[in-house]
Order: C-alpha cells, then sequence, then structure tokens
C-alpha cells in the first residue's frame, strides 16, 4: 500500500525589530573615510533597526532570536510544548555581550528558555539562506512523517559589521561597503502539516555554487578587533551570477513539465540586498523565462538587509498592512554566500501574523 502523501505549511510568523531607527545620514556621517558616499542613493536603503548594547535591553543575537520565537508562539495554535523540533539558522550568534556563542547550541537554549521540553534541537549555518535552510529541513522532515510541528528561528545582530566598516573603508569600492546596508532583526516561523492545498508549501529546493564562496566573508577585520563582511560587490552581481536563480529554477520546473508563467504566482520575494539588486534579479527573471514578474515585495528601504531574516520579514510586514495577502501564492527567491540560490514557493491562507 502506498503512504499517504504529506505536505507543510507556513502556520506562524514572529518577528522582532529593536526600536531603534538609524538612518542612513547618520551612518554615513560616522564613515568620516568617505564623506562624499551617496550610500542611499547606492543601496536604496534609508534606515535600519540596530541592536541596543545594554544588557537589560537583551537585543544580541540570541535576545532578539528569543523576543522572535516568543511572538511566533502568541500568532499560533501550537504552544511551545507541542513544538517538535527547533532549528536556529542565525549567521550571528552573539551572547552575553561579545561572546560569539557555537555550544550549546542557540536551539537548544531557546528551547530550555520557551519550555518545548520535548523538542528536538540543532543550529545550522547556511548565510542569507539560512531560514530557507531551516524551513527546507522541517519540510521534509513533515512530509516524512518524522516531526508534526516545528519551529525555524533567527536573530541576527548584523551591524556590529556596519560599525567597523563605517570606521574602515576609505571608498564606495571597499570589499566592506556592502555591511553599511545591514539591518538587526528577528524572525521564526512555524510550519506544520497542511490539510489544504489552499495553504501549502508547494515545493522548496536549494542549490549551492562553491566555486563563488571567496565572493562573500565574515570575519574578524584584518585591521582592528571588530568583526567584518567583506564582499566582492561587482563579481557577486555579474550577470552570470543573476542568471543562477532561473537557471535553477526554470529546471526544477522543467522536470515536471511546467513553466514559470504555469505558477501562476502573485507575488515575489527577492533577497534583500538594496533596491537595485531586486529590480535587476527581477529583470533577470523576466528575460530568461520569457515571462512577466509577480509583484514584488520589500522592505530594504526601511529595514536594510536582515541576511538570514530577510524574506520572512517581507512576508510579516506585507500581510500586516494588508499591501500582500493571504490566500495567495507566493514565491522567496534566496540569495545566499555560497552562493546559494533556490526558490519556495507557497500558498498562504491562514498564516498568523
Amino acid at each position: 500500500m502506498t503512504p499517504p502523501t504529506r505536505s507543510s505549511r507556513l502556520e506562524a510568523l514572529g518577528a522582532f525589530l529593536p526600536p531603534t531607527v538609524l538612518s542612513t545620514p547618520d551612518l554615513v556621517a560616522r564613515a568620516t573615510g568617505v564623506p562624499e558616499l551617496d550610500l542611499q542613493g547606492i543601496t536604496g536603503v534609508a534606515e535600519r533597526r540596530v541592536y541596543d548594547a545594554r544588557p537589560e535591553a537583551q537585543e544580541d543575537s540570541f535576545g532578539l532570536a528569543l523576543k522572535a520565537a516568543r511572538d511566533c508562539l502568541e500568532k499560533s495554535r501550537y504552544d511551545a510544548a507541542d513544538l517538535d523540533v527547533i532549528i536556529n539558522a542565525s549567521i550571528t550568534r552573539f551572547k552575553d555581550g561579545s561572546d560569539f556563542c557555537f555550544e550549546p547550541s542557540f536551539a537548544g537554549q531557546l528551547a530550555a528558555e520557551l519550555g518545548a521540553r520535548s523538542a528536538i534541537h540543532f543550529d545550522i549555518s547556511n548565510a542569507c539562506a539560512g531560514m530557507m535552510t531551516g524551513v527546507y529541513l522541517l519540510d521534509r522532515m513533515v512530509r516524512a512523517g518524522i516531526v508534526r510541528t516545528g519551529m525555524v528561528v533567527s536573530g541576527e545582530q548584523n551591524t556590529r559589521v556596519a560599525e567597523t566598516a563605517a570606521a574602515e573603508i576609505t571608498d564606495s569600492y571597499d570589499p566592506q561597503f556592502a555591511s553599511l546596508s545591514v539591518g538587526d532583526a528577528a524572525v521564526a516561523v512555524i510550519v506544520d502539516e497542511s490539510q489544504d492545498e489552499a495553504d501549502r508549501i508547494h515545493y522548496v529546493d536549494l542549490m549551492t555554487c562553491s566555486e563563488y564562496s571567496h565572493l562573500c566573508l565574515g570575519m574578524p577585520s584584518d585591521r582592528t578587533e571588530g568583526i567584518a563582511l567583506y564582499t566582492d560587490n561587482k563579481q557577486m552581481h555579474k550577470r552570470d551570477r543573476l542568471r543562477l536563480w532561473p537557471t535553477f529554477h526554470g529546471d526544477l520546473l522543467a522536470k515536471h513539465g511546467r513553466t514559470f508563467a504555469d505558477e501562476g504566482f502573485d507575488y515575489i520575494v527577492q533577497h534583500q540586498v538594496g533596491t537595485r539588486f531586486v529590480e535587476y534579479v527581477n529583470a533577470m527573471g523576466a528575460a530568461e523565462f520569457d515571462a512577466p514578474m509577480p509583484q514584488s515585495l520589500s522592505v530594504v528601504e526601511e529595514f536594510g538587509n536582515t541576511s538570514s531574516n530577510s524574506h520572512f520579514l517581507v512576508l510579516r510586514e506585507h500581510l500586516r498592512a494588508g499591501t500582500a495577502l493571504q490566500g495567495r501564492k507566493y514565491l522567496l527567491v534566496p540569495a545566499a554566500s555560497g552562493v546559494v540560490t533556490g526558490a519556495l514557493s507557497a500558498t498562504i491562507s491562514n498564516l498568523g501574523v
């Protein structure tokens, strides 16, 4: 007898944004080595949220993730004790000040704080595709019948690399330039089994092109004690790199005898690198698929590049504002250091936000 086919869905989505806002002009004023830098004109980022360094604010990576996880549970029909698995996808793992925490796992510590005592837990690391990778794994677990429900969570204290960049860069071609576009945020999403095709993750798949892994690297600064992000923007945004998504997605659809136009997406969410990047990738997709792109959703102007959180922060903000609607079909396209690309297709009809 053939076992029943299972599918997953996005059940609840939570987030936390630090209340402190830093405008782009105020950040540029700190970059004394490049006084004429037109950061907003180049990136489209007008402002971003930044962490409060006071210990009582609890806005390091762990504190941000915990706040988002609690917000997600408030939107969910599940309690923490109901979760079978918790996956942490944070790139930055700052806890208790400047400590970068590898062990014990963030996921295990989050499970303990939330009261998810029976949940299995583990951390993953896949750069800005981290949340998408967590959903990929959780989707497969639900489909296999290994778990019933779980949470993927990420807290990103990104602006520490912006602090380093502001102190060190000397021109707009500096490899730390992209660091000035980041913002701090946390998101958490609960995934469970879908009972309705109108509320379902249709597919999620990823591809890594490791030959480009050297183009974006996070590490201790080679000049100061700060943490830094070094990106070769010119090479990262070359045409062959921008073609990775439509090539991979087109091949994925072709295996099932479908085209991009057949998918009938209502909305598309690209990684929030900057407004120009979103425009370029959508234009590349339209050309490669020979099909118009769905309505593009973005929040990069207001929150900057929130790295692993970006796609789900876009979903949360637009669904809450009513500028994106439940009952519609969404496409989320990752773009991460590695280089990672892929596609997540989902109809979202009952997502608690």
